[in-house]
């Protein structure tokens, strides 16, 4: 009916919905609750009305485009993108929810978002007995063979952090991707040959017989529930039409469906097969009657939109913690278990902590840190933190998992400072990006009490997973209105470490920046971060937080915070300067993160009075009304300077730009100071940093 339109039909691989029908039965019957699903295009139509329960009228409503009014024009997703929840009952009579993952088109990128959601549903439910949410993940031949996220998630599966017991994937072989043939899609014999890598067995099954692609399903799940390990059934089949039904396949595989034209459908031969049996005298009639329900459901009237109200804008949440809370806190991080052998090194480390929970020394970064996540977990907010090298830290400045020097056994004191606090979970990810964040972007959807980080090695290396960050991380609210409040800590500072040790690619995320997606920050203080952590733990509604994290700074004295500022105060997105004279100010140098502290030691050996810092601590939204509060103290000064160690191109220049020029209104004339426009983000030469960077000061406050 809807000729031209893209549905991605089944048509030639017809078993797939057998197939999944047969799994979750299965599963139902042997005690799993729940199942999530992870599907490419293909099929996803048919997944929705027969596996999901979507209704007929709705998924025509969607083809005959009527659209919310009460949405947003270009929000949204195209029909073969979006999720969806039901219930499953089976032949068992047992019903079972299951969720369909939205995804993009990157085919395999829901791979790693299916088991994050997998792993937080199972991490919600008693712990015994284990894994009983399944996850499924149905790809295409050529994506499984060709996406090295595939390899990455396959990687995820025994992995203690990211373990969910055995992930069903399932194979729709179409022989050919969009017009590549297998020759031109991998060097591998099977297409499903990654697989073992983790030893997974790998069932290869006619997809034109569906009783065997069940017979093999059932021995696949069987597997699962025996071993907790992943397995694969490869359903050999073909694309009765192009990638789509708009495209025309005999361009580059003339002989190949030649052959199809001229093949008989899975459904003729199996009702061919039912006749003959006995089994179903009229298998044609089941045909007609399913056709006659599309046509009931297509010709009744479209329902009316229900529109959900406008979630309310975020409020900012109380976040100091009473100082006897934080003394104690930060005591029980400094206790070891009997017996426990410190590393001799971190000596010093427990003894600053101790220190600083009496007062008597400043808390820096990492306690500031790890004061945070404490006392969320105290108050009843679950904690996961991942990443590369994230227990020690990148820069050994974490130490949230402490080693006994001679047995090697981990100990986390955040996990033991009460016996009624909320889990607190540290893991050492795999040296992945895309697969990883994906997994974090999935449980942090899908647990939305919990506070969920990801840590970058350095910020330059979470490009690696660019597709989360795009089409999940930023843009899940506005296409499939799914909240998510996963944190990214990412490292950030030119400090003459090179080209890929300097920059989180700032602008990148600037650029993603709308309809409140996320909040992006810089801090300069420990209090600062100490506040951000706390009020993205207990924020509704949920986003996503961005944070640029230091590395010199982790170290550097003016950073720490007194424990005052952090049982007192909260989350500022604009720090003034507390200069003397604000009616002397001629110069206002409005800057974010590590150069501020280059500056103001700047205008000290200067003395250069007449230069006012404003630091600017939350990028996005973009804090124009903290901004105009702190420059009406400036009543006699004349212009105001963006400062960024970033090249012109780069950070957050062009994005404050506009926003700078609408707040200025032309009271004051607007400038900025950079390194000079680069398709690299930095040098590689110390030494030219160093030069760089004196002459980016001389600019600033010259």
């Amino acid at each position: 009916r809807y000729v031209g339109q893209k549905r991605f039909g089944l048509e030639g691989a017809e078993s797939a919905i057998p197939v999944i029908d047969a799994v979750l039965d299965e599963a139902a019957r042997h005690g799993v609750v729940e199942a999530v699903l992870g599907a490419s295009h293909r099929g996803r139509l048919n997944i929705l009305a027969n596996i999901i329960g979507k209704s007929y009228n709705e998924i025509f409503r969607e083809f005959e485009g009527d659209l919310d009014p009460d949405t947003v024009q270009g929000s949204g997703d195209v029909k073969y993108h979006k999720g969806a929840t039901g219930k499953f009952v089976g032949l068992s009579g047992i019903e079972m929810p299951v969720s369909l993952a939205s995804n993009p088109s990157h085919l395999e990128a829901v791979d790693p978002v299916v088991e994050g959601m997998s792993r937080a549903k199972q991490d919600q439910l008693d712990a015994s007995p284990p894994y009983r949410v399944l996850p499924v993940l149905i790809h295409g031949d050529a994506a499984f063979a060709g996406q090295g996220v595939v390899g990455e998630t396959l990687n995820l599966s025994q992995l203690g952090g990211y373990r969910t017991g055995g992930t069903l994937h399932f194979v729709v072989n179409n022989q050919i991707g969009f017009t590549t043939s297998p020759a031109g899609a991998r060097s591998s014999l099977y297409c499903t040959d990654i697989a073992r890598t983790v030893q997974a067995p790998i069932f290869h099954v006619n997809g034109d017989d569906p009783e065997a692609v069940v017979r093999a399903t059932e021995l696949a799940f069987a597997f699962r529930r025996q071993f907790r390990k992943d397995v694969v059934v490869d359903i050999v089949c073909y694309r009765r039409h192009g990638h789509n039904e708009a495209d025309d396949p005999s361009l580059t595989a003339p002989v190949l469906y030649r052959n199809i034209n001229q093949h008989p459908s899975v459904r003729s031969l199996y009702a061919d097969r039912l006749r003959q049996t006995g089994l179903v005298p009229d298998p044609e009639a089941e045909r007609r009657a399913v056709r006659q329900a599309l046509e009931d459901a297509s010709a009744r009237p479209t329902a009316g939109f229900e529109t959900d109200p406008e979630p309310a804008a975020a409020s900012e949440p109380v976040t100091a913690v009473a100082a006897d809370r934080l003394a104690a806190a930060a005591t029980r991080l400094t206790e070891l278990p009997e017996g426990f052998h410190l590393h001799p090194k971190l000596k010093t480390f427990l003894d600053r902590r101790r220190q600083a929970g009496t007062g008597n020394a400043p808390v820096d970064w990492s306690l500031a840190e790890a004061l945070a996540l404490g006392t969320l977990a105290l108050e009843a907010t679950p904690v996961r933190i991942s990443g590369q090298d994230t227990g020690r830290g990148t820069f050994s400045q974490r130490h949230a998992v402490l080693y006994d020097f001679e047995s090697g056994a981990p100990y986390i004191p955040l996990a033991h400072l009460s016996p009624e606090q909320q889990p607190f979970e540290v893991y050492d990810s795999l040296l992945s990006e895309e697969a990883a964040l994906g997994f974090e972007f999935g449980y942090a959807m899908t647990h939305p009490s919990a506070l969920v980080l990801w840590e970058a090695q350095f910020g330059d290396f979470a490009n690696g997973a660019q597709v989360v960050i795009d089409q999940f991380l930023a843009a899940s609210q506005t296409k499939w209105s799914r909240a998510c409040g996963l944190g990214l800590l990412l490292p950030h500072g030119f400090e003459g470490q090179g080209p890929e040790h300097s920059s989180a690619r700032i602008e990148r995320f600037l650029e993603l920046s709308a309809d409140g997606n996320w909040r992006i920050a810089n801090c300069t203080t420990a209090a600062q971060y100490f506040h951000l952590l706390r009020s993205q733990g207990l924020r509704r509604p949920r986003r996503p937080l961005v944070v640029f994290t230091p590395k010199s700074l982790l170290r550097h004295p003016d950073v720490a915070s007194p424990l005052s500022a952090l049982a007192a105060g909260r989350f500022e997105p604009v720090l003034g300067d507390a200069v003397a004279a604000p009616e002397a100010v001629r110069h206002v140098l409005v800057c974010s993160g590590k150069i501020y502290y280059d500056l103001a030691k700047e205008r000290k050996a200067r003395h250069a009075e007449a230069f006012a810092l404003v630091r600017v601590e939350q990028l996005y939204p973009f804090p124009e009304p903290e901004l105009a509060v702190e420059l009406a103290r400036y009543p006699q000064a004349r212009e105001l300077r963006w400062v960024q160690e970033e090249p012109e191109n780069m950070g957050a220049w062009s994005f404050a730009a506009p926003r700078l020029e609408a707040l200025l209104a032309g009271r004051l004339t607007l400038g900025h100071v950079s390194r000079k426009p680069s398709s690299s983000p930095a040098t590689g030469s110390l030494r030219r940093h160093q030069q760089e960077q004196a002459a980016l000061l001389e600019q600033a406050l010259g």
